[in-house]
């Protein structure tokens, strides 16, 4: 996938385990060890909206945007479309 989860490096920036990060933000261990690992399909604006709140960052520093082979090859099957 191309959007790339930051999460192990921000808590490691503040010193903060992913238990404690669960109970400031109310969400399940088991999820954001999901989002840790990149293997979320998805994130609730809301659940955003807590970590940022929680990890004191900016969405952009969460999430980043890393094209795949994948992307690349869709990117040029829509311009051979057009």
């Amino acid at each position: 996938m191309a959007i790339r989860v930051n999460l192990d490096r921000l808590l490691l920036e503040r010193r903060m385990s992913l238990t404690e990060l669960a109970a400031q933000v109310n969400v399940t261990l088991a999820n954001l060890s999901i989002l840790k690992t990149g293997k979320a399909k998805a994130i609730r604006f809301s659940t955003l909206n807590k970590l940022c709140r929680a990890l004191e960052c900016q969405p952009g520093e969460l999430l980043a945007y890393e094209p795949s082979a994948a992307d690349a090859l869709e990117e040029a099957a829509d311009q051979a479309a057009e």
